[in-house]
């Protein structure tokens, strides 16, 4: 057969913004986004769009230029997923719980040349910028105004050169939007927690993104116009690409600016929402009072493993709960714990069991593998030897930025090695047993903390657990858990939590020590901080029973 090169017809480059254009026209009069009382149609957002990337496009911003935002989940912020790659930038979505000292970080290695700011994370932002070097210049300032919080004066101050709204306004809605030249172009720069050192600028790619999307909206069974409870951060890579997703579908994005239980719940029955995400601990906070759904609603979960008794409360109350598993360097879940019909006979404690697994790749990606980390290996499929998981597909990142080195480290045979310690079933389903930093080493035996947390999750007065290893004179180490209990529950005892692993566990798994804290410390991003409790438990001092 003679050889056949692709043609400009079949050989434009991938992007996601070309799911707006196509959903201004299929579903252009049908809600896109709704936030309170304001309520916009796709053909609106369409047009906003193109406008704030006419005025962006103005002020000279353009290919390889990094747009920061500071903003809960408000129209404002889902706006920007496509009018900033459509004047050619790169979105910056920064986290707003970070501290000034780290925004100031950001927005320095990131070279922003314009930051967006919610207008109650003013005082926060100003903060920041004071902490730039005096030689680096500023980014232009453009406050984001909402009308359900208090407002400044009218005059805007404090150096911002103009409102969302009227760079929207001035904007050109025929604008021709800027295509990438290639699909591997940056749209997003996204910046990892920094939880155990400074946070890395993940970069990925038009091309990557646009399949993330496609990829998420399939595996997770989603059909024509859902209804999204956007209670996944945007900001939070992306919200794992729906935002892209959602528009490709024609669904309705339902805004809220903060994570309640009881607004969460008024949404969801005011809405009639069908869909939403979050991670375990959201899970665990919008189920813990019981409030049981007037209409199913499938919810997406991903992060650290879900303890099953959180999956078995959720199920019982209406959600219909999938769990998946990705990293802000694949910016969407590569992993999916598919369920299958056989399982539906099981116990429910055995159906949670199995769903709080991570599960097998999602249809588009390629590869994800349990390897041992040194020979990069498979390990036995047993369910039981540990190796970390290493992934190969489409939207992993392009690197991180001006960090060839760690870019290096983690990027190799072909692998994004992920730093998670996992196993792989006998029927090929992935389980993450912990970070690789977290495993807990007692008498050389490897342990597993997140096994720990699972079983003591299940105890009735248990609202949070973290578990980490502490010194111990004969073992090397042993696990240490911090528990906070649910209101009301303040009368549980070491004893008994430990009685009640020991009914439950191997003997070298039960913790030696537990600590009650009204509060576990996390990270911006909601992920629980162990290296601050590891610290704790060091300072604790060696543990001094002998063989126990």
């Amino acid at each position: 057969m003679e050889e056949l090169k692709p043609s400009p017809a079949n050989s434009t480059p991938l992007t996601p913004l070309v799911f707006l254009d196509r959903t201004a026209t299929v579903y252009g009069d049908c809600p896109s986004v709704v936030y309170g009382s304001t309520v916009y149609t796709w053909s609106q957002t369409h047009r906003r769009c193109l406008s704030l990337a006419s005025s962006l496009s103005s002020l000279g911003l353009g290919r390889g230029h990094v747009v920061s935002v500071m903003a809960p989940n408000v129209p404002a912020l889902y706006e920007l997923h496509f009018a900033v790659p459509m004047c050619g930038a790169v979105l910056n979505c920064v986290n707003i719980r970070l501290n000034a000292q780290t925004i100031s970080v950001i927005l320095r290695h990131g070279e922003s040349r314009l930051l967006f700011v919610d207008v109650q994370l003013q005082g926060l932002v100003q903060e920041a910028l004071a902490l730039l070097p005096e030689d680096h210049p500023h980014p232009i300032l453009v406050l984001i105004r909402d009308d359900s919080v208090q407002d400044p004066p009218s005059e805007l101050g404090l150096g911002f050169y103009s409102t969302y709204e009227e760079m929207v306004e001035k904007g050109d809605p025929g604008f021709e939007w800027v295509r990438p030249a290639s699909e591997w172009d940056p749209i997003t720069l996204n910046y990892t927690s920094g939880t155990t050192a400074s946070p890395k600028g993940v970069v990925h790619c038009h091309r990557g993104t646009y399949l993330a999307s496609i990829d998420s909206l399939i595996n997770w069974g989603v059909p024509k116009q859902p209804v999204y409870l956007l209670t996944l951060p945007m900001f939070h890579s992306n919200g794992w690409s729906f935002p892209w997703g959602m528009a490709m579908v024609g669904g309705t994005n339902v805004c809220v600016r903060k994570v309640d239980t009881d607004i969460i719940h008024r949404l969801i029955h005011t809405h009639r929402v069908t869909h939403m995400c979050g991670a375990p601990v959201v899970l665990n906070m919008i189920t813990t009072g019981g409030k049981q759904l007037d209409h199913p609603v499938k919810i997406l979960t991903a992060g650290s493993p879900p303890p099953a008794s959180v999956l078995l409360r959720a199920e019982s109350l209406g959600f219909h709960v999938s769990h998946g598993y990705g990293l802000t360097e694949t910016g969407a879940n590569v992993l999916s714990c598919e369920w299958q019909g056989k399982w539906n006979v099981l116990p429910a404690s055995e159906r949670a069991r199995l769903k709080a697994r991570q599960g097998v790749r999602t249809a588009s990606f390629v590869r994800v593998d349990v390897v041992d980390p040194n020979t990069g290996i498979n390990v036995k499929q047993d369910g039981k030897t540990l190796g970390e998981i290493a992934v190969r597909g489409p939207w992993v990142m392009l690197g991180y930025l001006k960090d060839p080195v760690g870019t290096s480290r983690c990027m190799r045979n072909g692998y994004f090695y992920t730093g998670d310690v996992g196993v792989i079933h006998p029927d090929g389903y992935i389980e993450i047993k912990d970070r690789s930093k977290d495993v807990i080493i007692s008498g050389g035996v490897n342990l597993s903390s997140v096994e720990v947390e699972s079983v003591l999750y299940g105890h009735p007065a248990v609202s949070e657990v973290a578990v980490v290893a502490r010194p111990d004179e004969f073992w090397g180490e042993t696990p240490c858990a911090f528990v906070s209990l649910k209101e009301g529950q303040k009368l549980a005892t070491e004893k008994e939590m430990i009685d009640y692993c020991r009914e439950r566990m191997p003997k070298y798994m039960v913790p030696k020590t537990v600590v009650f804290r009204d509060e576990l410390p996390k990270t911006s991003t909601g992920k629980m901080q162990k290296f601050v409790l590891r610290e704790l438990a060091k300072q604790l001092g060696p543990f001094t029973s002998s063989r126990m």
